[in-house]
């Protein structure tokens, strides 16, 4: 006998956001009496409005301030891994639409339909991220439709963001599937790349900046460029490909840094490439302080603001990396500054860059405002999944 599923009852006035197409339910627009909160972390509960009006099946977490993800309009949906594989078809659709070669972010969670899930495609390697209670318990079912829809030879859970802290799970690095040695090789804009999906920052690529790292290559040719929060040398190794005179390339990781220079090497640029340990803001005012000038100056930092109490803090750090950063520009050079830090809201992003960059006694104009690549689809009620935003501005 199968176990009715368990009702989520939102508070009077508190329906108008999901039936308006919000993914999300926060705690204070739910009844959260003691029968929700004895209901397990992670089950799949149908919402219905206080006047018992059904709006849908969501995943729901009592111990998270996100308690409710939306998964479907139909209370009794079946969630299970014929739903995940229906909906990593239409994301596979998008993708193979979008690009021929099947190096994408395949799952973008809300924006993709998939609450709490991050999906990498790394050829026939996939990495996963899950972050959310409800997700965490389709593991299984995940796997067998990741089986279903690509087969892939291996599949990693990368289950270790600080996010899975706050719904009550674990943090931990698993090879789900199949057998992975680092580094394995992806391509990009024409170039191999090296990544380490087991070990490496987030699934140890991002995708999000492919469509930036294109058009800052295009601005480098047969200029001198400077690469901050290198990483694995996305920026840097596009630039060089598309004929830098000669790149620098700078990051706080070492094993990041390794892995660029074998990169480069794979590329046939490792003539033009020099790759530095260093962290960035000392960096720059030694290369300031030296009289040093780049006509590329490129800033792709890791998000300044982890939560809202950082709001102000993270702004300054966003002010003083412009300011330093603007003052290796040459003349007519060109400056790029990016922001993952999706509680960073764009107009006060580019308020804090052009502050900085006035700060430092340069005139600037802005040539493009970009966000992430279209692997990475917004869902159109949720603007924290548009967190990347970034400016590409010429300077005086």
């Amino acid at each position: 006998m199968t176990t009715p599923r368990p009702v989520l009852r939102l508070l009077p006035s508190r329906h108008k956001r999901v039936v308006e197409g919000h993914p999300w339910i926060y705690s204070n627009e739910a009844q959260m009496d003691a029968v929700a909160k004895a209901i397990p972390p992670g089950s799949v509960v149908k919402v219905a409005a206080a006047d018992g009006r059904m709006l849908g099946a969501a995943f729901f977490n009592p111990h998270s301030l996100i308690c409710g993800r939306m998964l479907s309009r139909e209370p009794e949906a079946e969630i299970g891994a014929g739903f995940l594989a229906q909906r990593l078809r239409a994301a596979l659709s998008l993708r193979e639409t979008l690009y021929p070669r099947p190096f994408y972010r395949l799952v973008h969670s809300e924006g993709d339909g998939l609450p709490g899930l991050i999906v990498d495609r790394f050829g026939d390697v996939v990495v996963c991220q899950i972050n959310a209670a409800g997700m965490d318990r389709l593991s299984d079912a995940l796997l067998a439709a990741l089986d279903e829809v690509l087969a892939p030879k291996a599949v990693v859970f990368r289950n270790d963001a600080p996010v899975r802290e706050l719904e009550g799970l674990a943090r931990e690095v698993t090879v789900a599937k199949g057998e992975v040695q680092p580094p394995i090789e992806i391509e990009e804009g024409g170039a191999r790349f090296l990544v380490d999906p087991v070990a490496g920052q987030k699934t140890g690529w991002f995708f999000d900046q492919r469509d930036n790292r294109g058009f800052m290559a295009a601005l480098a040719r047969g200029r001198r460029v400077a690469d901050f929060y290198a990483y694995t040398g996305g920026f840097a190794i596009l630039s060089a490909l598309a004929g830098a005179r000669e790149v620098r390339a700078f990051d706080a990781s070492q094993p990041a840094l390794d892995l660029a220079g074998k990169s480069a090497e794979l590329n046939g640029v490792a003539a033009a490439c020099r790759f530095t340990k260093a962290e960035a803001f000392g960096e720059m005012e030694r290369l300031g302080g030296a009289g040093e000038r780049f006509e590329v100056v490129i800033c792709d930092p890791p998000a300044f603001v982890k939560s809202r109490k950082d709001v102000n803090a993270g702004a300054k750090g966003y002010r003083k990396m412009a300011r330093l950063a603007a003052a290796l520009v040459a003349p007519g050079g060109f400056l790029f500054a990016a922001s993952c830090s999706h509680n960073m809201e764009t107009a006060r992003f580019a308020a804090e860059i052009h502050k900085g960059i006035a700060q430092a006694g340069r005139a600037a104009r802005v040539i493009r405002q970009a966000g992430a690549s279209p692997d990475h689809p917004i869902h159109p009620s949720l603007p924290e999944s548009a967190y990347l935003k970034a400016e590409v501005l010429q300077l005086d």
